[in-house]
């Protein structure tokens, strides 16, 4: 379990087109004003992976059949799956198409041949990948994109000389008002994604089946990957915090000369030429892991609720994960723009998360499976104020729609 790398696929599965299209258009909406909301979306993303992990290495499953055995009543076990599949299945199959699309614009800037011909390109690396059934390879061309990310995001914030003392001004004055609301859901729905929850609780449990299965073994490790996750977790975030910091700089109350379908383009006469080709590696980057990592999460979370096997060569599962970049390709290669609707997908997903949050909830709670390794007191408070929050927020946005 120790040599395990999952906190960081998990970080590698949220950082994506989404993540640099939202913080993008907050940095230079909003400048720094929004930060607050990336900071609750941190400590969210680690509370609730935490949960999950502990589920997985407690256990020996994913979410998905954890929430399915916690009931014995057929229509409510029908329903939770009707949920995991339309939810994490049908919704992953709608994000690949920004994923690839993403992937595909930041290699559309060293190589002009059409973003719908790199999208297809994309997708049949993607499919190879999978097709090894190899986590160990899947692992760390993920792991890799993380830290390329990392590198080339920083360099194009030094290259924008950032205003220190600005940024440090406007994060001390958060805002929350109607026309941020759509902003700040989607940073925490881009951050805190549903199906990583599906994602981490399986990855753990196939890993921990390496292991004794002792409490001590057990509690040995959650806290290694507790550490790992929380490590992994900040990375990304400090990720996402770069990409505003960049946007802030270069679009902070012009935000109007910007094009969604384009921003590396648009930081050429900012940041020069230099700068736009590490923007467009990073959107690669951030495209390929999302593209990666959202159709293997769907399989998990898929073959979890129907009681299909979870192996990452059987037919079932390779189907799951086929069927969703397979429809990726096809939107993406029809040339749809994803990057406008990402912002609205992500702000869908912050509403959707209260809804699989508490669910970890119930199950971290009643789970027979778990003994010792139920959530305490505090992972439920902590729990109990992330739902709260995101379900405050949701409240609020609808409210002032009609105000």
């Amino acid at each position: 379990m120790a040599k395990d790398k999952s906190g960081y696929i998990i970080a590698a599965a949220f950082i994506g087109p989404g993540t640099v299209t939202t913080a993008s258009l907050a940095g230079a909406n909003f400048g720094f004003h929004l930060v607050w909301a990336l900071l609750f979306s941190i400590f969210a993303t680690i509370v609730l992976q935490d949960m999950a992990a502990r589920l997985g290495v407690a256990t020996g499953k994913g979410l998905a059949s954890a929430m399915k055995d916690m009931v014995s009543t057929p229509w409510l076990k029908m329903l939770f799956i009707a949920l995991i599949v339309s939810a994490i299945g049908i919704g992953n199959a709608a994000y690949e198409s920004g994923n690839l699309t993403g992937a595909a614009i930041g290699l559309d800037a060293f190589w002009e041949i059409g973003t719908g011909t790199w999208a297809l390109i994309l997708g049949v690396l993607a499919i190879a990948l999978l097709w090894t059934g190899s986590y160990s390879w899947i692992e760390s061309v993920l792991v890799y994109l993380v830290f390329i990310m990392a590198g080339v995001f920083f360099v194009t914030l030094i290259v924008a000389k950032p205003d220190i003392s600005l940024m440090f001004s406007q994060l001390l004055q958060p805002r929350l008002a109607a026309d941020s609301i759509t902003t700040i859901l989607a940073l925490i729905g881009t951050t805190i994604v549903p199906y990583n929850l599906f994602l981490h609780a399986s990855l753990v449990a196939k890993s921990s089946t390496n292991t004794d299965n002792t409490n001590s073994d057990k509690s040995d490790a959650i806290k290694a990957c507790r550490k790992q996750s929380a490590t992994a977790i900040s990375m990304g975030g400090l990720i996402t915090l770069v990409v505003m910091a960049t946007a802030m700089m270069a679009f902070f109350n012009q935000a109007a000369t910007m094009d969604a379908g384009n921003m590396g383009e648009q930081l050429k006469p900012v940041l020069g030429d230099k700068a736009q080709w590490f923007f467009a590696l990073g959107l690669f980057a951030a495209g390929l892991t999302s593209a990666i990592t959202a159709p293997l999460a769907a399989a998990y979370a898929v073959c979890g609720a129907l009681g299909l096997s979870d192996d990452m060569k059987s037919k079932g599962f390779r189907a799951v994960w086929l069927a969703i970049i397979v429809c990726g390709v096809a939107v993406a290669a029809l040339g749809f723009k994803p990057l406008p609707a990402i912002l609205f997908a992500q702000a869908t997903n912050g509403l959707l998360l209260p809804i699989i949050a508490i669910f970890l909830l119930v199950v971290m709670n009643k789970s027979n499976a778990l003994g010792e390794f139920k959530n305490t007191l505090w992972s439920n408070l902590a729990g109990v104020l992330v739902v709260s929050v995101v379900v405050g927020l949701g409240l609020y946005k609808l409210t002032s729609l009609f105000i």
